[in-house]
C-alpha cells in the first residue's frame, strides 16, 4: 500500500518495504473498526507493536510532543521509563476515556497479575478530533470496539478513510490513516522503519506534495484557513535503538509535517511516538542488568532520512486513500484524488 505506481506520486528514493506499511517491521500489526452510518464517521485503530504479551515483554520506545494541542493518555509514562506495555490505539478526541477503559480492561483480561501481584498498566491512547465529519458529541466509540480492532490486527491493513481515520480532514481535504515503510542497510544487514499517521491537519492552500504547491491549485482553498486538527504519527523499526535515540528520530517526523506543507499551528496537536523491537525490557527478570543494543550515532544520518520520507509518505497516503466523504450537517469533503486527475 502507500503510494503505488497507480497513483503517479513518488516520495524520496529510498527503498520501500515489500507491504510499504508499517507492518513491515516484523510483529507490527495494525486493525480497524470503523463507524460509518450517516452523521457518524469516526472508529478505533489499534496498532501492536509486537508479538506476544507486550505488558511482559515491552518495547523501548520515546515520544515527542511538537504541538501540544491534545489530549492523548500514556505519553507521560513513555516519556519517564522509555518504554510502551499496550498496544496503542487512536480514536477521536471525546473518546479517549471510553477507549482507556476498553483498553485497561483487555490489558486485566490477558495479564491477571496486573493490580494483584504486580503493578497497574500504562495503555496508550491516542487522538484527533473528527467533529467535522462526525456527530462527535454522539460519543458513539464503545469499549468492545477497542477489544475488535485489536482483535482484527493484521500485517495487512487497508488505508484512508477508516478505522479513526473515518472522519479526519488533512489540509481541507478527506484525511484518515496512511502508513509507509523504508529500508535501511547497517553493517550489512537490512532493517526496516514503518510509520502510520491518523491525518488531521493544515491549511489548505499550503498542500505540497513532493515538493509541488498542488493547494495553491485547489480554487476551493481559502486565505484564512487555519492550520489546526493534530496529527498522530507513529514510528516502529527493528533497528537497534535507545530511547534516546528513538527521541532523536521522533523528533524528525517534524521535517514530515514541513514538507507536506505545514507550519505547526496553535490549533494543532502533533504528536510523534516512536519504538523498536529490538530492544525488548523484560516485567519480570531475574538479573538487575539489562543489556540493550543501539546503532553508532554516527550511522543515525540514513535513519533520519529514512522517517522524514516514510512519514511524509504516510501522510499523503493518507489522502490520496480516502474518498470523498460526507458527514454531519450534510458537509462534503473532497478526497486529494480529486484534484489529481
Amino acid at each position: 500500500m502507500g503510494l503505488d505506481k497507480d497513483s503517479g506520486i513518488t516520495i524520496g528514493s529510498i527503498k520501500k518495504g515489500k507491504r510499504n506499511l508499517i507492518t513491515d517491521v516484523k510483529g507490527v500489526k495494525v486493525g480497524h473498526v470503523t463507524l460509518d452510518n450517516g452523521s457518524i464517521k469516526t472508529g478505533v485503530t489499534a496498532v501492536i507493536p509486537k508479538e506476544g504479551n507486550i505488558f511482559k515483554e515491552k518495547v523501548m520506545a520515546s515520544c515527542h510532543v511538537i504541538n501540544g494541542f491534545g489530549k492523548s493518555a500514556g505519553i507521560l509514562q513513555i516519556e519517564e521509563l522509555g518504554t510502551i506495555e499496550t498496544p496503542i490505539i487512536m480514536t477521536n478526541t471525546l473518546s479517549v476515556g471510553t477507549a482507556m477503559e476498553g483498553l485497561v480492561r483487555y490489558m486485566l483480561r490477558e495479564n491477571e497479575d496486573i493490580g494483584t501481584s504486580t503493578g497497574t498498566v500504562n495503555c496508550v491512547v491516542t487522538e484527533c478530533n473528527d467533529g467535522k465529519l462526525n456527530d462527535i458529541r454522539g460519543l458513539h466509540v464503545k469499549e468492545e470496539h477497542v477489544f475488535e480492532a485489536i482483535e482484527n490486527a493484521s500485517s495487512d491493513f487497508q488505508e484512508g478513510a477508516v478505522g479513526s481515520g473515518t472522519g479526519m480532514v488533512c489540509f481541507g481535504l478527506k484525511g484518515g490513516i496512511g502508513s509507509s515503510s523504508r529500508i535501511v542497510e547497517i553493517d550489512g544487514n537490512e532493517y526496516t522503519i514503518g510509520s502510520i499517521v491518523m491525518s488531521n491537519f493544515g491549511s489548505k492552500k499550503y498542500l505540497t506534495i513532493n515538493g509541488d504547491k498542488v493547494g495553491e491549485r485547489i480554487k476551493e482553498a481559502q486565505e484564512n484557513d487555519q492550520d489546526k486538527g493534530s496529527i498522530i504519527m507513529i514510528i516502529a523499526t527493528d533497528i537497534p535503538l535507545s530511547e534516546r535515540q528513538l527521541k532523536r528520530i521522533s523528533k524528525r517526523s517534524t521535517v514530515a509535517l514541513a514538507r507536506t506543507g505545514s507550519y505547526l499551528g496553535n490549533g494543532s496537536g502533533d504528536i510523534c511516538i516512536s519504538f523498536t523491537t529490538a530492544n525488548k525490557v523484560n516485567h519480570y527478570s531475574d538479573t538487575k542488568i539489562v543489556d540493550i543494543k543501539m546503532v553508532d550515532e554516527n550511522a543515525i544520518e540514513q535513519v533520519f532520512k529514512a522517517v522524514a520520507e516514510t512519514v511524509e509518505e504516510s501522510i499523503i497516503s493518507s489522502m490520496y486513500h480516502a474518498d470523498t466523504t460526507t458527514g454531519i450537517n450534510n458537509r462534503t469533503v473532497k478526497s486529494l484524488r480529486e484534484f489529481l486527475k
